[in-house]
């Protein structure tokens, strides 16, 4: 079946290009014009990805954002924007958008950034099937972490992770006891060069904190490492 992508944006223009795009790419596309129709379907419809533009009527794209991940809605969320604004992606990408794209771009390029969102956030039920069979996840005491189907539990309980969270924790947990980089954390999670601006690492560590440490002033997992990033480590025991 065709994966579903509602696109957002309230240039008409811009609008019927991606959608035509998009579907001879052999996606289902959906539109709308503004924000509140927008979080509307995004509320309603089984999607696969989510085109939001940030500069919308009625609801701007960050509101509309952080008003989906309130509602628990993971879609992965492509965000779009005319302004060239580190303040801007940083929090976007603060409330849950998984990646982001500048205006003006090419439709080759926002059909190469959605297949590649895709391809991080999907798999298949029998290779679920398979995971579980062949124990295929890593534990770091307490956190059982499962890549093929993008969970991640924390004392038995599923966490509720963005993507792109859940994708920074397994590259920790995979060098754990290793101190990475900002940088390295930056190029390995977001797969390109998100113009240098590590806050966006930062502020993932933030979210991440809240959801597997007891206490976020004193992480016993992920720790900073000052002057030089981060690393994830095994609990001693108590």
């Amino acid at each position: 079946m065709d994966k579903k992508v509602l696109v957002v944006d309230d240039e008409q223009s811009i609008l019927t290009l991606l959608q035509y795009n998009l579907e001879q790419a052999g996606f289902q596309v959906i539109t709308a014009m503004d924000g509140e129709e927008g979080k509307n379907l995004a509320l309603s419809e089984r999607l696969d990805l989510i085109v939001l533009d940030l500069m919308l009527p009625k609801l701007d794209g960050i509101e509309v954002c952080k008003q989906l991940r309130q509602h628990k809605v993971s879609t992965p969320i492509l965000m779009l924007t005319a302004k060239d604004d580190e303040f801007d992606k940083v929090l976007g990408l603060e409330l849950g958008a998984d990646d982001y794209m500048t205006k003006p771009f090419s439709p080759r390029e926002v059909i190469a950034r959605v297949k590649a969102i895709l391809r991080r956030t999907q798999f298949q039920p029998e290779v679920v099937e398979k995971a579980e069979e062949d124990n295929d996840h890593l534990v770091v005491r307490g956190l059982k972490i499962y890549p093929e189907q993008y969970e991640a539990y924390f004392n038995g309980e599923l966490l509720d992770l963005t993507p792109k969270e859940f994708e920074l924790l397994l590259y920790l947990a995979k060098n754990k006891g290793r101190v990475l980089t900002r940088d390295q954390l930056l190029s390995a999670v977001w797969n390109y060069d998100f113009a240098g601006d590590t806050r966006i690492v930062d502020v993932h560590i933030s979210h991440l904190r809240e959801k597997v440490e007891q206490n976020t002033k004193k992480p016993i997992y992920i720790k900073t490492i000052r002057g030089l990033g981060y690393k994830l480590e095994e609990p001693k025991g108590e």
